[in-house]
């Protein structure tokens, strides 16, 4: 028997979507909607075309790619989640009259390079940075290491902490705003990669999208030649990372002329030249203990001009900011590896990065109980938990929500919302819907 095939063009796209919103459509995430705006005032659409490379608005892969972005905001993990999707307004919300499979968006992904996302996410970094998501006065710099079960041979490593078992790992290594918690950017690669080999592009991708000076904030295993000489070279950032704490330059430490701060705190500044390296490093110590057999030294590599007293006890505790970037914000995508065929899996990533830039801007109109909640939370309670219904009514589709937490609140921002962003300047058409506007109502 033949299969008949069925040739989507993007006629029939506008058409299938057009007759599903004429009808009415009701579900449970209509929640997700709200991400319209935020698209709108990010760009993200202009950004999924240009990675996708059809600037057409009705192509089906800036569409595909829109709804890796939602799914990334659903947290969506596993077939199961994927096939529960239909009939509640998602596809909808893609400008598609369906759900993509998994074969059609694994097809999407592989077609593009790590090259092409790495474009993608130095667009989206000066699109934030334009934003002001990002205030620029120190970025941290940390690994992500994501277990995988690929039957792949690579070699074993050690998955976030210490204590854990070495296993196969995925290998991302994020870049973060020390103040805000915002990403910037991220590199990614196999279990083999090396700490120079992830870093140092990493560090390129960073200077096209902030042109400030800032501070680079790292952990002690970032301390290598390579690393430190890219720092010694370039004139746009600074460095603070800790020294390997070595016996050798532990005796060095004790020799130093330490200037007491407070009782039990003392610091002083030296340099340090690893082998390899260019020329010397600033080295700044702190010395904690009030007697000389308590004396416990804990040494710093920086290119910073800054005071060393300022860099340990300021800044450098703020690197740990970075981890609760992972608790809260992982689920997005960043805590599974389902394949190591690494242009799909930074390709799908990238569209988290997005997913998350758009939940950022959202959370800053939402109550403070809602804003602070986790990214699982977030998609349960709010992207998955609003009741509604979504129909059209002459050039606009209106979103009409029913159980919506802090209706007042929400009514304020969201009530007549193309008079709002056109008060802000920003077409409130939406491209990939067809050129609808959309707005809401609570009841």
């Amino acid at each position: 028997m033949k299969t008949k095939t069925v040739t989507v063009t993007s006629r029939s796209l506008e058409r299938n979507v057009r007759e599903m919103l004429a009808e009415k459509i009701s579900g449970t995430h209509v929640g997700l909607w709200f991400l319209v705006p935020e698209h709108l005032r990010l760009g993200s659409w202009d950004l999924l075309k240009a990675w996708s490379g059809h600037h057409d608005n009705q192509a089906i892969e800036p569409h595909l790619a829109l709804q890796m972005v939602h799914e990334s905001a659903l947290c969506a993990n596993g077939v199961r989640d994927q096939r529960t999707l239909r009939h509640k307004g998602f596809e909808a919300l893609n400008g598609l009259p369906f759900v993509a499979t998994d074969l059609a968006i694994h097809h999407l992904l592989n077609s593009h390079t790590m090259v092409e996302a790495e474009s993608l996410q130095r667009a989206l970094g000066q699109l934030r940075r334009s934003q002001g998501h990002y205030k620029g006065a120190y970025i941290l710099i940390d690994p992500h290491r994501i277990y995988t079960w690929s039957k792949r041979d690579m070699p074993p490593k050690k998955a976030n902490r210490k204590q854990a078992v070495s296993r196969k790992v995925l290998q991302t290594f994020f870049a973060t705003d020390g103040d805000t918690g915002q990403p910037y950017s991220f590199a990614m690669g196999s279990s083999a990669v090396t700490i120079n080999q992830a870093t140092l592009p990493l560090l390129r991708t960073l200077e096209t999208i902030l042109p400030n000076s800032a501070v680079c904030v790292f952990d002690a295993e970032h301390y290598t030649a390579d690393i430190l000489s890219w720092f010694i070279t370039t004139n746009q950032f600074h460095c603070l990372m800790p020294a390997p704490r070595r016996t050798s330059l532990l005796r060095h430490c004790s020799t130093l002329q330490f200037k007491p701060l407070w009782p039990g705190y003392a610091v002083a500044e030296s340099s340090h030249q690893l082998q390899g390296q260019v020329e010397p490093i600033r080295l700044v110590v702190q010395r904690t203990g009030e007697r000389q057999e308590d004396f416990d030294y804990k040494p710093f590599g920086t290119t910073s001009p800054l005071p060393a007293d300022e860099l340990m006890t300021l800044i450098f505790p703020e690197r740990w900011n970075i981890e609760e970037f992972f608790n809260t914000q992982s689920a997005l995508g960043w805590n599974r590896a389902s394949t190591l065929n690494l242009n799909i899996r930074f390709g799908r990533l990238s569209m988290a990065l997005i997913a998350q830039a758009v939940i950022y801007q959202l959370r800053q109109k939402l109550p403070i109980g809602i804003r602070n909640c986790t990214a699982e939370t977030m998609a349960k309670n709010f992207f998955k938990g609003i009741d509604g219904d979504i129909r059209v009514r002459q050039d606009t589709i209106v979103v009409t929500c029913y159980n919506a937490p802090e209706v007042q609140f929400l009514k304020e921002q969201y009530e007549h919302l193309p008079r709002k962003l056109e008060a802000e300047n920003i077409n409130p058409r939406v491209p990939w819907l067809y050129n609808f506007k959309v707005d809401f109502r609570f009841k």
